[in-house]
This record gives structure tokens, sequence and C-alpha cells, in this order.
């Protein structure tokens, strides 16, 4: 490349920053699930969720709409275990980077 030249770089997938917060946040949350001690009825769901919500940004920017869907999942699922919420407070964080879902109109 000539000097003077600048080189575009484009940010997508594992570049964005917002993907690394995420999938950060994403892997916090599952450590904590997976050690938390005593029964959660909806573990396996919590924890497929957010198996499948890492995959997601992990090829590429995913689609706000099912960012917030997964959210909604886990949520859910993990219930108010009060251990988990810092861990589930920075998921929905790291899901706001990407964004808000457009207002619909009626």
């Amino acid at each position: 490349m000539e000097q003077g030249q600048r080189q575009k770089r484009v940010v997508t997938g594992v570049d964005d920053p917002r993907v690394q917060a995420l999938r950060g946040a994403v892997a916090r949350l599952r450590r904590q699930l997976a050690v938390l001690p005593g029964e959660l009825p909806d573990r396996a769901a919590a924890d497929e969720e957010l198996a499948a919500l890492d995959a997601m940004v992990s090829h590429g920017l995913p689609e706000v709409s099912r960012l917030r869907r997964s959210l909604l999942l886990i949520a859910g699922a993990v219930g108010s275990v009060s251990a988990l919420s810092p861990a589930l407070t920075e998921v929905r964080e790291g899901i706001d980077r990407f964004g808000e879902l457009p207002r619909r109109r009626f």
C-alpha cells in the first residue's frame, strides 16, 4: 500500500466491539449458571439459549429482534435468582448496544 493511502477497516462480526462485549457477558452468565448451587428447573433452557445467543453473535452481526427474544427467554428461565442478576444485566446491556427495536405504529 502506498504512503498516504489509508486502508479502510470494515467492522463486522468478531471485529465489532459490541460482539466481543456481548460474548464476554454471555460467557460470564454461563459460568455463573453452571456453578449455581441448588435446583433451577429451567437451567437447561437457559443454558441452551445462552449457547444459541453466543452462536448468533459469533457468526456476524445478529438481528436485534432475535437478541431481545433470547434475552426474554433467558430471563424467564433464570427467574428471579438474585445471584445471577448482575450477569443477566450485563447481557442485557450488551444487547442494548446493538440498538433498539423500531417502535410499531398502530
